[in-house]
């Protein structure tokens, strides 16, 4: 079979299993509301069928690509959405709490949107990441992140079940600021789909800190651009200049998601008069709060270990055979050992000073929010050895 049969296949698998969490959302919520056992069976076999239809899509882009599809921002944010509903099929196993896929299937989602504005583009491995190594080490990294990341669903999960959302407390604030944020990606996601169906791109050229110049090709509309950049016609563009040290086009993107973002939440927050986490209370109304801690803590020690093996271990191996060194200090080798030593601290905490409940479930959204910015902000923004994701 044809590389562009496999990678279609691949594609359709993967867009067919997004349609089917889609539509496992549903049923999911009304079991959630009512315990009906036959709308959470259809929920749990929707569940089932599309993580099979992702597997499909990770084996066959595999095969297409003859190598583990995980070398890039599209591949591994796709995995670790995969691994994400794969946590959550085993977690279910374990406690048989229906209420934390309603919450896991639509981060997942996102996770997977999110991956999806990246480009799909077949390219050769550069050396560094011609290694087994790599394969085991990114792949171990994408499932214990996925783990880690299940205590971020069950702690938002207790926080709406023990908070007066109704309250303006630091915490209600803080997890309607959490909700936002989620929101914001959603905003990214639709703003990137949008502009890449419907305008052209738009090249800008300017001088960066060394003097050279470079050209940045826009596919959402420029409204940051560096200092002195103009288009290939000799036209400036652009609304704000800021300086060439700091990289436009990136910083472009990151204001096209907050301006969307944001007209989003309010919409959201216009059409219902209501706080987000005021909409989503309900839907914890019958949760067992001790068991959503519970099950924070579990995931963060199934997780962590696992982490610890993927994030340090195998990368500092893969790091020996691709530059000759276990450790440099690149930025994501520090932020890999931050997320270590802070899951570290959320056992020593939990364990030694017998923190629960709240303080727990805000350890594991703080987690989270340090796993994105480990995945996504240091792979795009921060120089440094990996910044080919």
């Amino acid at each position: 079979m044809s590389t562009e049969k496999l990678l279609s296949l691949s594609s359709n698998s993967l867009f067919i299993a997004f349609v089917l969490l889609l539509l496992a959302i549903l049923p999911l919520g009304l079991a959630v509301k009512s315990k009906g056992k036959m709308f959470e069976r259809v929920g749990l076999v929707l569940t089932g069928f599309a993580f099979v239809l992702q597997l499909n899509y990770f084996i066959l882009r595999w095969m297409a690509v003859e190598h583990a599809p995980v070398s890039n921002m599209y591949e591994f944010m796709t995995f670790f959405g995969i691994m994400l509903i794969g946590s959550f099929l085993i977690i279910h196993y374990l406690y048989r709490q229906i209420v934390v896929g309603l919450f896991v299937l639509p981060i997942s989602l996102i996770i997977i949107g999110y991956g999806s504005v990246f480009t799909r583009e077949v390219s050769p491995l550069v050396p560094s990441l011609q290694s087994n190594w790599l394969t085991i080490h990114v792949i171990t990294v994408a499932f214990s992140s996925a783990i880690l990341s299940i205590s971020f669903a069950t702690g938002i999960i207790y926080l709406l079940r023990t908070l007066d959302v109704h309250k303006k407390t630091i915490s209600t604030r803080a997890l309607e600021f959490v909700m936002y944020c989620l929101i914001v990606t959603i905003g990214f996601i639709g703003a990137s789909t949008v502009f890449n169906l419907t305008t052209e791109e738009v090249s800008v050229q300017f001088e960066n800190a060394q003097g050279e110049v470079e050209k940045a090709t826009y596919t959402m509309m420029p409204l940051i651009v560096n200092k002195g950049a103009v288009t290939a016609s000799e036209e400036s563009v652009g609304v704000l200049e800021i300086p060439n040290s700091i990289d436009a086009k990136k910083f472009n993107t990151i204001v096209w998601a907050f301006i969307v973002g944001s007209a989003l939440y309010c919409v959201i927050r216009l059409l219902t008069r209501k706080k987000v986490i005021v909409l989503l209370k309900p839907l914890t109304n019958r949760v067992n709060a001790p068991l959503m801690d519970e099950i924070s803590y579990r995931a963060v020690v199934i997780g962590f270990p696992l982490f610890a093996l993927g994030g340090l271990l195998f990368a500092m191996i893969w790091a020996q055979i691709a530059w000759s060194r276990f450790w440099g200090w690149d930025p994501k080798e520090v932020w890999a050992l931050i997320t270590f030593l802070f899951y570290a601290a959320f056992l020593h905490f939990r364990l030694s000073k017998g923190w629960e409940g709240e303080r727990t479930a805000w350890l594991a959204i703080i987690g989270f929010g340090i796993i994105v910015f480990n995945q996504v902000f240091v792979n795009l923004v921060i120089a440094g050895l990996h910044s080919y994701a």
